[in-house]
């Protein structure tokens, strides 16, 4: 028979065990969180109720911020935020979700490089191009993505304009329209779409894209305004979190740390970083594999950026970590990291639609 403890840390938290019907996906990417797709992230609807729950005032960190959900909720729950990653394009990403802007200014500069776009009459690139872009895309997308990635330094919100170019390469891609995560080879000719239920045909072009995202991107960003709270601050750190300097003590954590073996982080982004010309850590990313050693060193390297994060911590603060810990790791990584968990409980995921349905369990560990 199981342990009073034992049935105390395993129990099912139905209040954050959502259906799709109780939040549909457009209520789960409302506002920044869709400005680009980023697989892995947790929903904005669980990290608003647990900064409620356990850290509803002050300043959260986020040591694994990836797409940057908890800071962008840390915002509009009206608290200030710091999350850091060791990839570049999160970073990007972070800072163009979490930024104020004048949207009279973003607009201009939006619609300017969208009329520019208009007017290119280009249909091969210009100059010699690599060959992941040779590959990926046909010579039209390929011309147009080139010559937008040309006008975004003339910008003073250059990076939104970066997220706009990644967002229209995923798009663009000689891939099914139902395999844009994880394509495994161009595609070429026709086939027949699971999404669309007929036989399509490849992406020929980007201009589509990039105006549909543009303009996207403007109404998210003017939509994250009007709800953000007035006064407060997100600040994203480039770098390995084990190492970083986080400065300020902090009132809790919320985090979702990578999951084993899972999701190859850099590679679901690669058109980016071709793209965009971003250095890669891939050395650094934790979670490669599933291996005995794969899964020591995963261990080793999330109780070290723990410990580091603990002593950025003002006394008895809380950290929140969501994981699925089906290979009860997480128990010995906090206490290698010096903290002590406290509350162990569960969620259902249950909602998510299309190729990827189905359901599992995620861990919510609380500790000290």
């Amino acid at each position: 028979m199981a342990s009073t403890q034992d049935a105390l840390y395993r129990r099912i938290d139905l209040d954050l065990s959502w259906s799709e019907s109780d939040l549909p996906e457009r209520v789960r990417t409302k506002h920044v969180h869709r400005l680009h797709p980023y697989l892995g992230k947790f929903i904005p609807q669980l990290v608003e109720a647990l900064l409620e729950r356990h850290v509803p005032r002050g300043r959260v960190l986020d040591p694994f911020a990836g797409s940057g959900t908890t800071l962008v909720q840390a915002l509009e729950s009206g608290l200030d935020a710091a999350g850091s990653d060791v990839a570049p394009f999160n970073c990007l990403l972070m800072r163009v979700k979490t930024r104020a802007y004048n949207p009279f200014v973003l607009e201009s500069e939006l619609r300017d490089a969208l009329a520019r776009l208009e007017e290119f009459n280009g249909t091969k690139p210009e100059a010699p191009i690599s060959r992941y872009l040779r590959d990926w895309y046909a010579p039209r997308a390929a011309a147009e993505l080139l010559f937008f990635r040309g006008l975004v330094d003339d910008y003073e919100h250059a990076d939104v304009l970066r997220v706009v170019l990644a967002r229209a390469a995923r798009s663009a891609r000689r891939t099914a329209h139902f395999d844009l995560d994880f394509p495994r080879a161009p595609q070429r000719s026709e086939y027949w779409c699971h999404k669309h239920r007929k036989t399509c045909r490849p992406v020929g072009d980007a201009r589509r894209f990039l105006r549909r995202y543009a303009l996207d991107t403007l109404g998210r960003v003017r939509e994250f305004s009007r709800v953000r709270a007035r006064g407060r601050n997100a600040e994203v750190l480039h770098g390995d979190a084990r190492e970083l300097d986080f400065g300020a003590r902090f009132d809790g954590v919320v985090t979702s740390p990578p999951y084993p073996g899972l999701i190859d982080y850099h590679e679901q982004h690669r058109y980016a970083y071709e793209l965009l010309g971003l250095e890669e850590y891939r050395e650094l990313e934790l979670g490669k594999g599933t291996s005995k050693a794969a899964l020591a060193a995963y261990s080793e390297g999330i109780a070290a950026v723990f410990a580091n994060v603990r002593r950025a911590l003002k006394p008895g603060a809380p950290v929140v970590i969501v994981i699925n810990d089906r290979r009860e790791l997480y128990p010995e990584i906090l206490e290698r990291a010096g903290l002590r968990l406290e509350e162990r409980y569960r969620r259902h995921v249950n909602r998510r639609t299309g190729r990827r349905s189905g359901e599992f369990y995620e861990d919510i560990l609380v500790a000290r």
